[in-house]
């Protein structure tokens, strides 16, 4: 199996918007808060109403480069890495969207926020779908891109490749950016390997959130590429479910459900988190009245 075929696998960030390692080890710019057991690493950017922003599965908050200091032209920008992500070392659990969901939750109350808004990338938009799944009371409004809420949903053969992925798959690896970008910042940079396990596992798991979706009472925003690991239809599945889709919108748009959705053209899993575009979609939908 090729480092290409696993980083098409995993979910991760296109190889090319990863910055090359640095001689040494950098400073962390941001800071740690003790939740659930971790130190979950986190980055405040900008000023304004808070959005807390989540990554992709092997990425960190660095991935959204530009389109995080757009955000931050309007919002604090509260960038958080997972566990086991980033500057945020793992912990003995499983990686899972719910338990992650619910760092999420304990950070919102660490800082004192009230309810926020919740922004999301694959990995991290189904984490931010979950946070308003479990943790209602703290979620204003979330905008879950590229994300699946249910495991049938993927394309065939992202499925059938999916069981491939393992800690065997370490020293391939070492050969691409992730990796790189991994041991730059990690506290532990030998425990990638146990990262790639612990996703390995994660992908071999059924789910589907159907249920617990249709039950989300706040705004979500619902964001695929055209040509993302699963067919439009599925976006459109999940707006339907949230109560979108069901009638005319009405000239003056008072049939508008209060979620929305949006299938952004010419893209792909790899390259929608860094497109200009999820940043112009998503100010409006966050700055609209509640519907």
């Amino acid at each position: 199996m090729s480092a290409k075929l696993i980083a098409t696998l995993l979910l991760v960030v296109a190889a090319g918007a990863v910055a090359a390692p640095k001689a040494g080890k950098p400073s962390a710019p941001g800071k740690y808060a003790k939740v659930n057991g971790l130190e979950l690493y986190y980055e405040l950017h900008g000023s304004g109403r808070p959005l807390i922003l989540l990554h992709g599965g092997l990425g960190s908050s660095g991935i959204f480069g530009e389109n995080l200091r757009a955000l931050a032209k309007h919002r604090q920008v509260i960038a958080v890495d997972l566990q086991g992500h980033g500057r945020t070392a793992d912990i003995d659990r499983p990686l899972s969207v719910e338990l992650m969901a619910d760092d999420i939750a304990a950070l919102i109350k660490h800082l004192k926020l009230g309810r926020v808004d919740v922004m999301g990338y694959s990995l991290g938009g189904g984490v931010a779908l979950q946070t308003a799944i479990r943790h209602p009371a703290v979620v204003n409004k979330v905008v879950a891109i590229s994300a699946v809420i249910r495991r049938s949903a993927y394309h065939s053969e992202i499925l059938e490749q999916q069981g491939q992925v393992n800690e065997g798959a370490l020293e391939m690896m070492k050969q691409t950016p992730m990796y790189q970008s991994y041991v730059e910042i990690a506290p532990r940079p030998q425990d990638f390997g146990r990262l790639l396990a612990k996703i390995g596992e994660a992908m071999k798991q059924d789910f589907d959130f159907s249920k617990q979706v249709a039950q989300i009472q706040v705004p979500v925003l619902v964001m695929a590429a055209d040509s993302d690991l699963f067919p439009p239809s599925h976006a459109v599945e999940v707006f339907g479910l949230l109560g979108g889709g069901k009638r005319d919108g009405g000239w003056d748009g008072s049939g508008r459900p209060k979620s929305a959705l949006a299938i952004l053209p010419g893209l792909t899993h790899y390259n929608i988190f860094a497109d200009p575009r999820i940043v112009s979609t998503t100010l409006p939908f966050l700055d609209e009245a509640a519907r």
